[in-house]
């Protein structure tokens, strides 16, 4: 089964992360990509340079940046091939944003 692991972190936080320390994380990242499970995954840029697009009463309304009553933003995403719920929170668990003040949401795909 298909499952969205959407990765939300702090910039805050991810700020105060020592360089080596972020490399290595980096390179957690760039590992799970390489796995055979990955089907896609993508780094987004920073939410400041983010776009919403609403239709509200017929008229497109345009406003920069995400709606976000949160700290965390979005900062990326990875489509996973796993067997089952419990292997997707594995995955999830071992991506960096996960320990480092973020969190990451995995959700189930609809099959096509």
């Amino acid at each position: 089964m298909q499952y969205a692991l959407m990765v939300y972190n702090d910039p805050a936080e991810r700020d105060k992360v020592p360089p080596a320390e972020f490399e290595a994380a980096y390179a957690e990242y760039q590992a799970l990509e390489l796995d055979r499970r990955c089907v896609a995954a993508a780094q987004l840029q920073p939410a400041e340079t983010a776009t919403s697009v609403r239709v509200r009463g017929g008229r497109t309304l345009v406003t920069d940046g995400p709606f976000a009553d949160t700290k965390e933003v979005l900062g990326g995403l990875c489509l996973i091939e796993a067997a089952n719920l419990d292997e997707a929170l594995e995955m999830a668990a071992a991506i960096p944003a996960a320990r480092y003040g973020g969190v990451v949401e995995v959700w189930p795909v609809v099959p096509r």
